[in-house]
C-alpha cells in the first residue's frame, strides 16, 4: 500500500506543470553555483519525510528490497519501446551469469554495435530489473544492442567477483560476437556508479593485458577511487564534503558499500577497484563521463576524464549540475534525467557509428 501511494504521488508530480514542484519544493537549493532541479528537490523532501532507514542500517537483503522499492517509486511513465528483449546466460567464472539483451528498432541480423552494460548499486544492490528503463532508452536512442549483465553481488560474493564477472562478460560478447550479431570492433562497456567502476576497470584490464578491449566507455557518475570512500579520508574529493549528506547518496552509504564489497581483506587501492590509481592509463578506450552536480562522486568522474586526457586518451565530461546520483533510474519521469541519459546515448551512437 505504501509503495502504491508513493508511486501515485510521484506520478502526479511528474505529470504536473513544472511550476508545481517548484512551488512545493520550497526555497531553491544552490550549492557550489549549482541549483538543484526543483522536482528532484521535492522528491528528496518526500524521501526524507518517509523516514526510511538508510541502507547501511539494513541487512544486504533488506537493502536490496528497499532500493528496488525506491527505484519503482520513481519508475513512472512508459519505458522506451524496444522490439525485442530476451534473456540468456553465459558461462561465468563461478557459474552461469544472466544477460538481458535489448535490440533496438530497425536492427537487422547483421553485425552491429553493442554496449555491455553494468548496473549500479554499490556492488551490493540493484539488478537487471532496476535498470531496465535506462537500458531500453540507451538501446532505442543509440541504435546499439545493449547487453545488461547480472554480475554477482556482495557481500555474498565479495571482490573480485563482480569484476571477474564483468570482464568475463565483455570477453564473452567479444569472442561470441558473430553469434550475437555484434561487430567485435564496435563493443562499448558502460555503467552507472558501481557499474561505471566495473566498466572502467574492464577497460583498464584489457588495455594492460594487451587483449582487444572495448571501443568506448560510457560512464555515468562512476566511482573510480575506493580509497576516498574511507570515513575521514584526507584526500576525499571536495564533492564528498559538499554533497555527502542529504542528496540521496550519503558518504556513510558509500562507506557501507565499500565495506561489503571489499570485506576485511580487500585492498581499496587495487586498480580493479580503483582504476584512477593505476600507474599506466595509456591506451584505454575513449570515454564519455556524465556526472551529477549534487553527488559525492561528482569530482571522481571529472578526475577520471582528466587522468585519461593526461595519459593521451580522449575523454569527454558531461556535467549535469541540477541532478543527483542515481539519475539514470529516473528516465521515465524526470525530463532532466532523460536528457542526460540521451546525451550519453548520442555519444555512444557517434562513437560506434
Amino acid at each position: 500500500m505504501r509503495l502504491r501511494l508513493e508511486r501515485a504521488l510521484v506520478r502526479t508530480l511528474f505529470s504536473a506543470s513544472p511550476r508545481l514542484p517548484a512551488l512545493l519544493a520550497g526555497r531553491p537549493v544552490v550549492v557550489d553555483g549549482q541549483r538543484l532541479d526543483p522536482t528532484v528537490q521535492l522528491g528528496l523532501r518526500l524521501y526524507h519525510a518517509s523516514r526510511r532507514l538508510p541502507l547501511e542500517a539494513l541487512s544486504p537483503a533488506a537493502a536490496r528490497a528497499q532500493a528496488t522499492a525506491i527505484f519503482a517509486s520513481f519508475g513512472v511513465g512508459p519505458p522506451s519501446p524496444i522490439p525485442l528483449v530476451s534473456e540468456r546466460t553465459f558461462p561465468g567464472p563461478a557459474g552461469p551469469v544472466r544477460v538481458r539483451r535489448y535490440l533496438p528498432t530497425g536492427r537487422t541480423r547483421q553485425p552491429g554495435p553493442a554496449l555491455v552494460y553494468l548496473h549500479g548499486g554499490g556492488h551490493v544492490v540493484g539488478d537487471l530489473a532496476t535498470h531496465d528503463a535506462p537500458c531500453r532508452l540507451l538501446a532505442a536512442r543509440s541504435g546499439a544492442q545493449v547487453l545488461a549483465i547480472a554480475y554477482r553481488l556482495a557481500p555474498e560474493a565479495r571482490f573480485p567477483a563482480a569484476f571477474d564477472d564483468s570482464l568475463a562478460a565483455f570477453r564473452w560478447v567479444r569472442d561470441e560476437a558473430a553469434a550475437l550479431d555484434v561487430d567485435p570492433a564496435r563493443i562499448a562497456v558502460g555503467g552507472d556508479s558501481a557499474g561505471g567502476n566495473l566498466a572502467a576497470a574492464v577497460a583498464l584490464a584489457t588495455a594492460r593485458g594487451g587483449e582487444p578491449g572495448p571501443a568506448f566507455q560510457l560512464l555515468f557518475y562512476p566511482l573510480v577511487d575506493a580509497t576516498a570512500a574511507v570515513p575521514g579520508a584526507p584526500h576525499a574529493p571536495r564533492s564528498y564534503a559538499l554533497f555527502g549528506s542529504g542528496y540521496g547518496l550519503d558518504a556513510t552509504t558509500i562507506h557501507w558499500f565499500r565495506a561489503n564489497y571489499l570485506g576485511p581483506d580487500g585492498d581499496p587501492a587495487d586498480p580493479r577497484v580503483s582504476p584512477l590509481l593505476a600507474q599506466d592509463l595509456t591506451g584505454l578506450a575513449p570515454a564519455w563521463v556524465g556526472t551529477a552536480g549534487f553527488d559525492p562522486l561528482r569530482d571522481e568522474g571529472a578526475a577520471w576524464v582528466a587522468a585519461l586526457r593526461a595519459a593521451g586518451g580522449h575523454a569527454e565530461l558531461a556535467r549535469h549540475p541540477s541532478l543527483i546520483h542515481g539519475f539514470v533510474n529516473f528516465v521515465c519521469g524526470l525530463p532532466a534525467a532523460r536528457a542526460a541519459v540521451e546525451a550519453g546515448a548520442d555519444a555512444l551512437r557517434a562513437a560506434l557509428r
